[in-house]
């Protein structure tokens, strides 16, 4: 393929994730009657990719005890909270409440909606402090809540993730590998270390091999890593999702060991 119809491609791909990600109330359609779910998709693999990021979020494999978890991590970010780290200075964390809010007006995170917005986009926490951290735990105790974690989970990371790297011709490795980063850096961040590694290889879907895209695409986000004060140490990468691509697993099969921040997790 030629350089403009490269840039293309990788143009329309990024404008669907972008639109799939900030689109208020966008709800993405089901699969057709009777269709399964298929790569990252499969909810074997989707539990297994969750179980995946809350060892390196959280450091441990028990994803579901995390919907009320809580704290600044000193990253410029402010507060971050829940299932993948939404964060007070990055507008999801706002979202996830606005949108919980319309859904249940009287719920116990609404009054801090004012804070929130006015904190967007800083690492402050004028506003908010101990009051929002023990109403945010007791939130997560109510199980509309947690839902309403796990849809916004999958509205604006998990499912524009997995969308942009099947397109890509990636399998259950790739996808995971485009989630984590999606996760951590965001849609910016992900197209950026997108278009980093497509400067170096073809994807699969354009006729490059799986593995050598995703090693570049790795090397990217490792530089990236360690340009940014919270992420330093890039176990999650070198000893987790870089081994299992060494080791040939591009379809996430089980059972799988890494290791994250010196620790060691296993999934049977």
């Amino acid at each position: 393929m030629n350089r403009a119809g490269r840039l293309l491609l990788s143009l329309l791909a990024v404008a669907s994730l972008s639109a799939t990600a900030v689109a208020c109330g966008a709800a993405d359609k089901a699969p057709a009657h009777g269709a399964a779910a298929s790569g990252l998709a499969a909810p074997d693999k989707k539990e297994l990719a969750q179980r995946l990021v809350s060892s390196a979020e959280n450091s441990t494999l028990d994803w579901r005890g995390q919907y009320g978890y809580i704290e600044d991590i000193d990253d410029g970010r402010g507060y971050t909270a829940g299932i993948v780290g939404f964060c007070t200075g990055t507008h999801d964390l706002l979202a996830l409440v606005e949108r919980y809010t319309r859904a249940r007006p009287g719920n116990g995170l609404a009054r801090y909606l004012p804070a929130l917005r006015a904190v967007d986009g800083t690492d402050s926490h004028e506003g908010l402090g101990h009051g929002f951290r023990a109403a945010w735990r007791a939130e997560a105790k109510v199980a509309a809540f947690r839902k309403a974690q796990d849809a916004e989970r999958d509205r604006v990371y998990f499912d524009p993730a997995v969308r942009l790297a099947k397109g890509d011709g990636l399998g259950a490795l790739g996808q995971f590998i485009y989630y984590d980063a999606l996760v951590m850096h965001g849609r910016s961040g992900l197209r950026d270390l997108r278009e980093r590694a497509m400067r170096e290889a073809d994807t699969p879907a354009e006729g490059g091999s799986e593995k050598e895209y995703l090693d570049i695409f790795l090397d990217a986000r490792v530089a990236r890593m360690r340009t940014e004060r919270a992420h330093q140490d890039t176990s999650r990468v070198e000893t987790a999702q870089r081994a299992f691509l060494y080791d040939g697993n591009l379809s996430l099969r089980t059972p799988l060991t890494w290791r994250v921040y010196g620790d060691t997790y296993r999934v049977p």
